[in-house]
């Protein structure tokens, strides 16, 4: 009877071991799960630069790191934000962390702001920054003045105001011809032999 005891408590004690360890195995599993969870997103990238140049056709706007003309999207409030096809033909300038300025850009006029999808994107003066598919190399500013997608773009100043394009200079009217030497109905005498001179009194005419 006491072999047969002991034979149950040496079980229950194997059964309660066995116990301990499955549920320290699955705490550990757990917390680490929470761990991973609370982790939050790195977002990669770097910050944005933006610059400032000197277009013979705007004067002096905003460009990137790469020299390519920086815009705003003029709209009403209603059109909302360029997303979806908007975004393919005016992809926003992207930035991880505050934009750098150089080039007479204002430090204090830059910042970002969450788009829709949740990545950064870079601002001035509270206007979100775009480029333009169709701009393929600095100094391009083929989106300018264009309206598109509700609203129309502009390169933008460094003081943050949109620019609008320069007037275009009209060339100044051509000088009028000379007079010409040969006198006009023969001088008025309607003499016509001697081209304007004194009447000869011959009559002819």
């Amino acid at each position: 009877m006491t072999r047969s005891r002991s034979i149950f408590l040496l079980a229950d004690a194997a059964l309660v071991l066995l116990a301990t360890f499955l549920l320290a195995g699955c705490g550990s599993g757990g917390g680490s799960a929470r761990a991973d969870a609370a982790t939050p997103k790195r977002v990669n990238g770097q910050p944005a630069t933006i610059g400032v140049a000197n277009n013979r056709r705007l004067g002096k706007i905003l460009v990137d790191s790469r020299g390519r003309t920086l815009y705003l999207f003029k709209h009403s409030a209603s059109r909302g934000a360029c997303i979806g096809a908007c975004a393919k033909a005016w992809p926003p300038l992207r930035s991880s962390g505050k934009p750098v300025v150089r080039g007479g850009a204002k430090a204090s006029l830059v910042g970002t702001v969450a788009r829709s999808d949740g990545r950064p994107q870079a601002t001035y003066n509270g206007h979100p920054l775009y480029l333009f598919v169709k701009d393929t190399k600095s100094g391009d500013t083929k989106g300018e003045d264009l309206t598109a997608f509700g609203g129309t773009w502009f390169a933008v100043s460094p003081a943050g105001n949109l620019v609008k394009p320069k007037p275009k200079v009209q060339p100044p009217p051509p000088p009028p011809p000379p007079p010409n030497p040969i006198p006009q109905n023969n001088g008025g005498d309607h003499d016509g032999d001697n081209n304007g001179g004194p009447s000869d009194g011959d009559g002819n005419v």
